[in-house]
């Protein structure tokens, strides 16, 4: 088990999802900025995808991020743990986006995909909430 949004559970998950399918096209570099947190602090991480595959899973900010993800604590465990559909969240206005729409959109067929979804349920399986 891994606690959730430490660089553990990041190289944890990016291990796992290397079984992912390639998806070409699938190419972002994604920023997640995660509010609320117990202690305050904003946890700040992001993804590197290229082509449907997870290059890089880090806490952090990606100056060349070319989307950024907003989301309470609360909305993004509820996310991880399949108790919050994302696409929800987002036309809820809990989930703020900003940045290349084109990019997001186009990374909807995989986290839509079958896989992704095992993947997401085998990562939640692993994690200390």
């Amino acid at each position: 088990m891994s606690k959730w949004l430490t660089q553990e559970w990041m190289d944890e998950s990016k291990e796992m999802a290397s079984s992912q399918p390639e998806r070409p096209g699938a190419t972002a570099k994604m920023q997640y900025v995660i509010t609320d947190t117990p202690d305050g602090n904003d946890v700040h991480y992001y993804w590197v995808l290229e082509n449907g595959k997870l290059l890089e899973a880090k806490l952090g900010d990606l100056p060349d991020a070319e989307v950024t993800m907003t989301m309470t604590m609360d909305d993004h465990r509820s996310v991880q743990k399949g108790d919050l559909d994302a696409n929800t969240a987002f036309m809820q206005g809990r989930i703020k986006v900003t940045g290349n729409m084109a990019k997001l959109m186009g990374l909807l067929p995989i986290t839509n995909s079958p896989d992704y979804k095992q993947l997401q349920a085998d990562i939640t399986a692993i994690t200390e909430f």
